[in-house]
């Protein structure tokens, strides 16, 4: 029970949701493995960690590519010996209408959202196997839960992603803690990898009238993992109380 001690891998860990819910476990005692294309914030990231006394080591990591997940899990195991928690958080939404054709833009969204979510749980379960225990961790989105314009492919992947976990959770027995977590409207830079520019500006006011810190899904992926090993929290959403 509690976070201190356990060895947490986390993707999208350079900026926005992973890289708040990396300080804030590391504050709470967690040994943090970050994971990100963006090395340069993963080194901003582990600093502000351990300047504060806690403990991170990176590793650049592209989730599109099955090596990276399965050598940032080796490293934690090198390090310290063992995989506690897997935390899928690294994504993408540059969303647009149908008829903008951005089939790029779909694919980038399928490569990452989806596909990285998979390599993730693949290099994970094998190590929690070995260990008799484990916890999945999949950061989804509200976005798959009321379906809007221009949200239908992001909204299609981070669904794929909710009917993995739940699948995953019905098969892991006893040992195996499986967890989907779907923010609302949060203040990262989401709206970064919008091309199409009226949905991005959009997008953009929305976020600024209503959105939430990033911190607030950090709590929600501490109190997950906090919870005594027979205790599986199996989903949570956390939005804006504003957000429709």
């Amino acid at each position: 029970m509690g976070i201190a001690g356990k060895v947490i891998a986390i993707t999208g860990a350079s900026s926005g949701i992973g890289r708040s819910t990396a300080k804030l476990l590391a504050k709470h005692g967690a040994f943090v493995v970050l994971g990100a294309r963006n090395e340069d914030g993963l080194k901003i990231a582990v600093d502000e960690i351990t300047s504060s006394g806690g403990k991170a080591i990176l590793k650049s990591t592209d989730v599109r590519r099955r090596d990276d997940l399965e050598e940032l899990v080796a490293l934690a195991i090198e390090v310290a010996g063992r995989l506690d928690v897997i935390i899928n958080c690294a994504g993408i939404g540059p969303i647009s209408r149908f008829d903008a054709l951005d089939v790029e833009g779909w694919d980038a969204m399928i490569d990452v959202n989806l596909r990285g979510t998979l390599y993730g749980i693949a290099a994970a379960l094998p190590v929690f196997a070995r260990q008799g225990s484990g916890h999945v961790i999949n950061v989804i989105s509200t976005a798959g839960i009321k379906m809007l314009p221009t949200m239908g492919v992001y909204a299609a992947t981070k669904n794929a992603v909710r009917t993995a976990t739940e699948i995953l959770r019905q098969e892991a027995g006893p040992n195996l803690r499986v967890t989907e977590i779907s923010p609302g409207m949060t203040a990262t830079n989401f709206a970064d990898s919008i091309t199409e520019q009226t949905t991005k500006k959009a997008i953009g006011e929305q976020l600024s009238a209503t959105a939430i810190p990033p911190d607030a899904i950090a709590r929600g992926i501490l109190y997950a993992i906090e919870q005594p090993p027979e205790v599986d929290v199996g989903s949570i959403v956390i939005r804006p109380t504003a957000q429709g």
